[in-house]
């Protein structure tokens, strides 16, 4: 009998203990799934914003560069922008980044495009496959004369993307990383007459139909509604679970 009363008490204690220990537990617990929830609320709203700003900007008439400086200097994005471009391309100057477009592996033909006023932009033109990276096995690419280029600007990386990216071959003329800065000084093009951006071609066809234009893809993930569920969901389980408890204790 006293045995029997002994394992009761130690129950009772158990059980007093486990009690105490979810009161500080459970709404710590609560406190960061509500937390994670309402940081997810709060990405998803920005998400949604950046992606009608971006498309905003890539569907508005087109802006000359003068505006893009403008835009850039002011602190504004010129990321995506929709822009055009007149000048006179360099196509011995040409840089090659390694590409995948519509399933195919090839290049993206970076080339400078020089302006009136003596300073360039470097022009993504478009992809060429993999067997037509050398300019001449495609002399029809090389347009002469004075071009007008429309496109989206595109933001200039400052450092590589990850460390797992191979550095640029400069040598073999192939980058795996747009190096806006390496791009220029790799064909002597002076510093300070590049400008700080690109400009990605839109899709109007050209002579021999290489470069293909448009290759920009806008495909920015948005995941953060499915977080939102999954940090709610989680304290909703774990409030119907004290619930339960609570309900079950009070039974006892």
């Amino acid at each position: 009998m006293a045995d029997t009363r002994i394992d009761e008490g130690a129950e009772t204690g158990r059980r007093t203990w486990r009690f105490w220990a979810a009161l500080v537990i459970v709404p710590v617990a609560l406190f960061i799934l509500i937390s994670l929830g309402t940081w997810q609320v709060n990405r998803l709203h920005w998400k949604e914003a950046l992606l009608a700003d971006i498309q905003q900007r890539s569907t508005a008439a087109p802006v000359d560069i003068p505006e893009l400086e403008r835009l850039l200097t002011s602190g504004e994005a010129v990321d995506y922008r929709h822009a055009t471009a007149t000048g006179r391309y360099l196509n011995d100057k040409e840089r090659h980044f390694l590409a995948t477009f519509q399933g195919q592996s090839g290049f993206y033909l970076y080339t400078p495009l020089e302006l009136a006023d003596g300073r360039y932009i470097l022009v993504n033109r478009g992809f060429v496959p993999y067997d037509r990276k050398e300019p001449e096995t495609r002399p029809e690419s090389f347009v002469q004369g004075e071009q007008t280029v429309t496109g989206l600007a595109r933001a200039e990386l400052t450092e590589k993307p990850s460390s797992l990216v191979p550095d640029n071959d400069e040598t073999a003329n192939i980058f795996y990383w747009k190096d806006r800065a390496r791009m220029a000084a790799s064909v002597d093009l002076p510093a300070d007459r590049v400008l700080p951006f690109f400009l990605d071609a839109d899709a109007t066809p050209v002579a021999g139909g290489l470069p293909k234009g448009g290759v920009t893809q806008i495909d920015l993930p948005n995941n953060h509604l499915q977080y939102v569920i999954t940090w709610y969901g989680l304290a909703f389980a774990l409030v119907a679970v004290v619930l339960a408890g609570l309900i079950r204790r009070k039974s006892r």
